[in-house]
C-alpha cells in the first residue's frame, strides 16, 4: 500500500467516561455490522446460520472490536496499490493474506476508514460462500489434492474504486461460480456491513475529535494488554507443557493426524509450539494457521474461561509467540488443499485446552465434537433448476468447571442452525428428525454435551457430501470424566438397505427417498460422575440426555432407588483405580487395530510425506520466529 497518510496516535489521556462511550460506541457499530449482513445476504449460512467475521481496526491495522483477530497490515504490505476513500477491497486467497482467511469460500471484504484525508482505519468482514466454482458444488472437495482443485482463488483486488464499482471485475469472479446471483448478494451485503462500521466510526471521529478517538482505540488496546498479561501470569507455567490430539483422516485413507502443542511462559510473555505437529496432509484437512488468528484464539479461549468480561481485541498480541513450523499440517506450503481446514481449526480448542489443564486442571474444560460438520447436497429438480443447500451442523460442547456442556451446540458461540421450515421451504428434502443422540456425552460431574441426530430425506435425485471428523479417536474427558461418544453416518436407502458412510466424503448418489443419519460427537465429561447428583442424573434420564443403562454404568445410579445407587457407587469407587488426569478412551493403537469392528469403516493408514513440501525443522521454526519477534 503506497501513498496513503496514515493518521498519527496521539499520546493523550482519555477520561474513563468518555472511553466506555468510545467502547460502547465501537461494539454496537461491530454487531450492526452483522445486522446488516443478516438482513441483506442471500445464502442460509450467512443469514441463518452466521458463519461470518467482522472487525473494526485502528489506523495499523489492529483489531479494537471483532472475532478473528487481526490480518490487515500483513495483506497491504503486499499491496501495491493506493487506497482511497471509498475503495473496497476483495480476497479469497488464503495464500496471499497469510492465512487470515483458511480457505477459498470465505470472502474477505477491506474498507478502508478515512477522516479528514487520514487514514484512521479499517472496517473488514468474511463470510462463508456457499460457492466459490471448483470441480464439485460447495467448492469442497474432500479428495482434493491442492487447492486448484478448489474453486477461484481471488487476489487482493479492488472492486470498488473511490466508490464506483468494477463491474468487469466482478463479473469475471461471479462467472466462475454456480449461483452467480447468491454469491453477488452476499458479497454486496458484506460490503454494505463494512460501510455501516465505516459510518459508525466516522460518527465517533466528528463527535470527539479524531484525535480523542484514535486514544480511546489506543486506551482499549493498552487494557487489554494489561488483563492479559496479568492472566499469563495466573494461567501459564513457567515450565514447558504438552498436549496432543489427531485429526482422524484426511478424506484420502491417510491418518491420523496428530497436533502437538507445547506452552510456557518468561515473565508476562507466553510461548506457544506447534512443533510435533505432523507434516501437512496430501488430503484438504491442512489448516493455514494465521499466526494473529491463533494467538486471537488463546485470547478468547483465556478471556471466556477466566475473566469474560475482558474485551476482544489485538491490544495483547505483543505478549503472545506462535511457532509454527513451515510445511506442517498448520502452516502447509502453497499449492496445499485447505477446503477440510475446520476439523484442524476446531481441533485447536480441544489441544490447547489440553495443554492449559496440564498447570490447572481445575479451571479446564474436556474435549468438544471438535469439528465442523458439513452436509452438503445438489443436483437438477424436476423442473431442470439446479439446487444446491450446504449445512453446518454442530456437537456436543465439553463439560466444564461451570456446568454441563451444552447439547448440539456449535464450537463457535454466535453460529445458529438453519431452521427446519427454511430448509423444507427452499430445498428439495425433507427433516424426519433433529434429536438429541442419547448418551453421546462424557458422563462426568458435569456432563458432557450429547450430539445431534439429523435424518434428511431427500426428493430429488442427486448428490451428497459430508464433512465431519471424530468417527476415529474419542472426545477426551478430564479430572475423572469420561469421552464422549464417535460420529457417525449412515444412509438408509428407499428399499431399507443401509451404507456406513465415511466421515469425508463427495459424490454419494442419493435417489427421492434416501435418507442419511447424521450423528454428531459429543463432548467429553468433567470431573468424576459419581460425585454428580443422583437426582440430576435421574432427571438427564428423564429428558432422554442419559439411558439408564448409561446411569447405571457411568454414574453409579439406579434410576428410582436412592439407597441401591449409594450402594453402587460406594462398590464402584471401592473397586476401581486411580484415574489419570484425562481419559482418552482406548488406545490410539487399540482404536486402529479395532477400527473396522467398531466404526464399520477401515483404518487410516500412515500419512504419506510429501516430496515438494519439506517440513521446516523445530530449531529453524523457533529461530526464524523468535528472531522476528525480538525485532
Amino acid at each position: 500500500m503506497k501513498d496513503v497518510k496514515i493518521a498519527e496516535i496521539p499520546d493523550i489521556d482519555v477520561d474513563p467516561v468518555t472511553l466506555d462511550i468510545i467502547e460502547g460506541g465501537l461494539k454496537n457499530a461491530r454487531f450492526e455490522m452483522d445486522a446488516v449482513l443478516f438482513r441483506t445476504a442471500m445464502s442460509p449460512v450467512i443469514r441463518e446460520q452466521h458463519d461470518e467475521f467482522p472487525m473494526l481496526t485502528d489506523p495499523r491495522g489492529r483489531m479494537v472490536v471483532g472475532q478473528f483477530g487481526s490480518y490487515i497490515s500483513e495483506m497491504m504490505d503486499s499491496f501495491d496499490q493506493t487506497v482511497k476513500p471509498g475503495d473496497v477491497i476483495l480476497t479469497s486467497d488464503p495464500y496471499h493474506c497469510g492465512g487470515a482467511i483458511s480457505h477459498i469460500n470465505d470472502w474477505l471484504v477491506l474498507v478502508p476508514i478515512f477522516y479528514e484525508n487520514e487514514l484512521v482505519g479499517w472496517s473488514s468482514m468474511f463470510g462463508h460462500q456457499m460457492d466459490a466454482g471448483g470441480p464439485l458444488p460447495g467448492s469442497l472437495p474432500t479428495g482434493a489434492k491442492t487447492i486448484f482443485g478448489e474453486g477461484i482463488r481471488i487476489p487482493p483486488i479492488k472492486i470498488f474504486n473511490q466508490g464506483e464499482a468494477e463491474e468487469n471485475i466482478i463479473k469475471l469472479i461471479l462467472n466462475n461460480v454456480r449461483m452467480p446471483e447468491m454469491n453477488r448478494a452476499d458479497l454486496l451485503a458484506i460490503v454494505a456491513g463494512c460501510r455501516a462500521g465505516e459510518k459508525r466510526v466516522l460518527e465517533l471521529c466528528k463527535r470527539f475529535g479524531k484525535d480523542l478517538y484514535l486514544a480511546g482505540c489506543q486506551a482499549l488496546l493498552d487494557r487489554t494488554y494489561k488483563a492479559m498479561s496479568s492472566l499469563i501470569q495466573q494461567n501459564i507455567p513457567e515450565q514447558p507443557v504438552s498436549f496432543e490430539d489427531w485429526i482422524d483422516d484426511d478424506g484420502l485413507g491417510h491418518g491420523p493426524y496428530k497436533m502437538k502443542l507445547t506452552m510456557w511462559r518468561k515473565g508476562d510473555h507466553a510461548y506457544f509450539d506447534w512443533s510435533g505437529t505432523d507434516p501437512q496432509a496430501v488430503g484438504p484437512v491442512n489448516f493455514y494457521l494465521n499466526e494473529g488468528m491463533f494467538k486471537m484464539f488463546i485470547g478468547v479461549y483465556l478471556i471466556m474461561i477466566f475473566d469474560p468480561q475482558i474485551l476482544f481485541n489485538d491490544g495483547f498480541y505483543p505478549l503472545l509467540h506462535v511457532i509454527i513450523p513451515d510445511g506442517s499440517l498448520l502452516h502447509p506450503r502453497f499449492p496445499s488443499a485447505l477446503g477440510c481446514r475446520t476439523h484442524a481449526l476446531t481441533r485447536l480448542f480441544d489441544v490447547l485446552g489440553g495443554a492449559l489443564a496440564r498447570g490447572a486442571p481445575e479451571f479446564s474444560t474436556a474435549a468438544g465434537y471438535g469439528t465442523s460438520p458439513y452436509m452438503l447436497y445438489s443436483g437438477w429438480d424436476r423442473k431442470g433448476d439446479f439446487f444446491y443447500v450446504m449445512e453446518i451442523s454442530y456437537g456436543g460442547i465439553p463439560g466444564r468447571p461451570i456446568g454441563d456442556g451444552m447439547d448440539g451446540h456449535s464450537w463457535w458461540p454466535l453460529f445458529e442452525n438453519i431452521p427446519t421450515e427454511y430448509l423444507e421451504a427452499y430445498y428439495p428434502l425433507r427433516v424426519d428428525g433433529y434429536t438429541t443422540v442419547t448418551d453421546s456425552g462424557g458422563a462426568g460431574f458435569h456432563r458432557g454435551g450429547n450430539g445431534i441426530e439429523k435424518r434428511y430425506v431427500y426428493l430429488e435425485p442427486g448428490e451428497i457430501s459430508i464433512h465431519d471428523d471424530r468417527w476415529l479417536t474419542y472426545p477426551w474427558g478430564i479430572l475423572g470424566g469420561k469421552p464422549g461418544m464417535r460420529s457417525e453416518k449412515i444412509l438408509v436407502r428407499q428399499d431399507g438397505t443401509q451404507e456406513r458412510l465415511p466421515s469425508k466424503c463427495d459424490e454419494v448418489r442419493v435417489e427421492p427417498g434416501d435418507m442419511l443419519i447424521y450423528r454428531t460427537a459429543g463432548g467429553g465429561g468433567w470431573k468424576d460422575p459419581l460425585d454428580r447428583p443422583v437426582e440430576t442424573v435421574e432427571a438427564d434420564v428423564a429428558k432422554g440426555l442419559v439411558s439408564p443403562e448409561k446411569a447405571q454404568q457411568d454414574y453409579g445410579v439406579v434410576v428410582g432407588d436412592q439407597k441401591a445407587s449409594q450402594q453402587l457407587r460406594d462398590k464402584i469407587r471401592a473397586e476401581r483405580d486411580e484415574g489419570e488426569l484425562f481419559d482418552f478412551g482406548p488406545s490410539l493403537d487399540e482404536i486402529l487395530a479395532r477400527c473396522q469392528e467398531t466404526t464399520g469403516l477401515p483404518a487410516p493408514v500412515a500419512p504419506v510425506p510429501l516430496p515438494w513440501a519439506p517440513m521446516e525443522s523445530a530449531e529453524e521454526a523457533r529461530k526464524r520466529v523468535l528472531t522476528q519477534d525480538d525485532r
